[in-house]
């Protein structure tokens, strides 16, 4: 049990480094937070107009989420952590990146986190939703629209995969809260107001 919570804890800290706040840092661009969304991701990092930082966000976010979930499916077995070790280290790192204890509670979508962790419980199903993201971001050049696409199919694809196991269970509350994250664009989008990629 202490194991499996250990795992959980290291997966939070590692979803807690916001890839958006280091590559802007590392570029010398303004603090994500405080221009366009305001949101610290690979979307709004790009309104920048710094391809390259944009591109490391999203390498960064993507592979923090699938670090999180390899660590825990190599360490849980040794460590006699439970069966539920892994899909709560797939929630916790999640959890890290939306509200990430390194950067006051304030992070991303995560979009690009949990589709790191889908691709290292499931590659075959990460990229998957990442081949429908990038059709339909890049189809309607809109990044919300395609990530709420992605989200809404991201737990049917995993009790598809997984069954009524622990691990399709963990894909709800991560759905759920990527959704909720982007009520704002849902109500742009409702309004027909949303802003396309890059703008």
């Amino acid at each position: 049990m202490l194991a499996s919570f250990g795992l959980a804890l290291a997966a939070y800290l590692i979803g807690s480094i916001s890839f958006a706040v280091v590559s802007s840092k590392l570029f010398g661009l303004p603090d994500p937070h405080s221009y366009g969304s305001g949101n610290p991701g690979a979307t709004n990092v790009l309104r920048t107009g710094n391809k390259v930082a944009a591109l490391v966000t999203l390498i960064g976010d993507g592979a923090k989420g699938w670090l999180a979930v390899w660590l825990a499916q190599r360490l849980a077995p040794g460590l006699g952590a439970a069966d539920w070790a892994v899909p709560a280290a797939a929630v916790a790192v999640f959890l890290g990146h939306v509200f990430p204890v390194f950067h006051g509670f304030e992070g991303g979508k995560g979009v690009a986190t949990g589709a790191g962790i889908v691709t290292a419980l499931h590659w075959p199903l990460g990229l998957g939703l990442a081949a429908l993201w990038l059709v339909m971001a890049f189809g309607f050049k809109i990044s919300s629209l395609a990530a709420l696409t992605a989200a809404v199919l991201m737990p049917i694809g995993a009790f598809w995969v997984f069954g009524n196991s622990p691990t399709a269970w963990a894909m709800v509350p991560i759905a759920v809260l990527l959704i909720w994250r982007h009520k704002a664009n849902i109500r742009q989008l409702l309004e027909g107001k949303e802003r396309p990629i890059g703008r």
